[in-house]
C-alpha cells in the first residue's frame, strides 16, 4: 500500500500474467516472473489442469497477488456437466464462439441461471485456497458483456471482491509505440470504436459499485506476442495514471499450449517479464510497481479481512 500521507505516484504500474494454472509451464514463468522479473499478480484459472500447482507456487510467494481469471469461454466449466448442460457442448467445454456465447448469455434465461451457478462456483472455487482475492477479470474478457458483468459484480462482492480489469487500450499509445505517431494523452490514428462504447459503459457500472479499476489496459493489440521490444517502447510511454500490462507467459511450449494457442509466443512474453532492461526501464520511468489491492483503500481492503 501506498505510505500514508505520502502522494500518489503520477504513474502506476500493474503487471499481470493470465492464465495462471492452465499449465504447469504457465505457472513457472508466473513464479519466475514474481521472483526475478516485474510481475506483480496473476489471474487464476481455477478449473485448469494445473490449478492445484499454482495454488502451491502462489503460497510460496509472499509477493505475489492473484485474483480470478473467470472463464465462460473456451474453456471448461467447474461445475459437473449435469450442472450446466446449456453452456457447454459435446466434448464437455464452453463455446469458443464468443459472439454466439454472447448472445445466449443475453437471450436464455436457462443459461442465465447456469453461467450464475456457474460464476458463483468459480469464485467458491477461489476462496477454497486460501489466497487473498486481489481482483477479477474473465477469460478472452467476457466480462465486457453486461450479463456477466453484473453477475461478477453481485456475487463477486459476497467474496470479496474489490477490484476489476476494464480493458481500455489507448490505440495512441499502441501507434507511438509502433512508430506510427501519435502518443500518450494524444488523439492517435484511431477513430472510436465499439469497444471504446463497451469498456467505457463497464468502467462507469465498476466504479459506480465501488470498485477499484486501472485506467489504461496493454496486451489486447501484442496479444501473445508482448515481446521485450514492444515492452519497452510501451513502459517508455506509459500515460498518467494506473496502467496494466497483461501478459501470458510459459517457460516453454508444450503440447497443451500450442493446441489452445498456436500463435502465442509464450516463451518471449515470459523473457519480456524477467528482462533486466525491462526492469531498468521501468524504474526510469518512474512508475511504481504495484497490484490491484494497493489500489483500494486501507480502510476498505481492513473490511474485507
Amino acid at each position: 500500500m501506498q505510505p500514508a500521507g505520502q502522494p500518489v505516484p503520477r504513474k502506476q504500474l500493474i503487471v499481470c500474467a493470465d492464465d495462471f494454472g492452465l499449465d504447469v509451464a504457465v505457472n513457472e514463468a508466473v513464479e519466475a516472473g514474481c521472483r526475478d522479473g516485474i510481475l506483480t499478480c496473476a489471474s487464476l484459472m481455477v478449473g485448469a489442469p494445473a490449478a492445484a500447482d499454482a495454488v502451491e507456487r502462489a503460497r510460496r510467494l509472499p509477493t505475489l497477488r492473484v485474483g480470478l481469471h473467470v472463464v465462460l469461454v473456451d474453456g471448461a466449466p467447474v461445475l459437473s456437466p449435469e450442472q450446466v448442460p446449456d453452456l457447454i457442448g459435446p466434448d464437455g467445454r464452453f463455446d469458443r464462439r464468443l459472439v454466439r456465447a454472447g448472445f445466449r448469455f443475453f437471450f436464455l434465461p436457462a443459461v442465465r441461471r447456469q453461467l450464475e451457478r456457474e460464476i458463483r462456483a468459480q469464485f467458491e472455487a477461489f476462496r477454497a485456497t486460501g489466497l487473498p482475492l486481489d481482483h477479477v477479470n474473465a477469460h478472452n474478457h467476457m466480462h465486457l458483456h453486461p450479463t456477466v458483468a453484473g453477475l461478477i459484480l453481485r456475487i463477486g462482492r459476497a467474496f470479496g471482491a474489490r477490484a476489476v480489469r476494464v480493458p481500455r487500450e489507448p490505440r495512441a499509445v499502441i501507434d507511438a509505440a509502433e512508430g506510427r505517431g501519435g502518443g500518450a494523452g494524444q488523439g492517435g490514428s484511431r477513430g472510436f470504436s465499439p469497444l471504446d462504447l463497451w469498456t467505457g459503459l463497464l468502467r462507469r457500472r465498476l466504479v459506480a459499485a465501488g470498485m477499484e479499476v486501472n485506467d489504461n489496459v496493454f496486451g489486447l493489440a501484442w496479444s501473445g506476442a508482448m515481446t521485450e521490444e514492444r515492452v519497452l517502447s510501451l513502459v517508455d510511454r506509459l500515460p498518467d495514471g494506473v496502467s496494466e500490462l497483461y501478459f501470458h507467459p510459459a517457460t516453454r511450449r508444450t503440447p497443451p499450449l500450442v493446441r489452445a494457442m498456436p500463435d502465442y509466443r509464450h516463451a518471449d512474453e515470459f523473457a519480456a517479464l524477467v528482462s533486466s532492461e525491462v526492469r531498468r526501464r521501468v524504474e526510469a520511468s518512474g512508475a511504481r510497481l504495484v497490484s490491484y489491492a494497493d489500489l483500494v483503500p486501507a480502510a476498505a481492503a481492513a473490511a474485507v479481512r
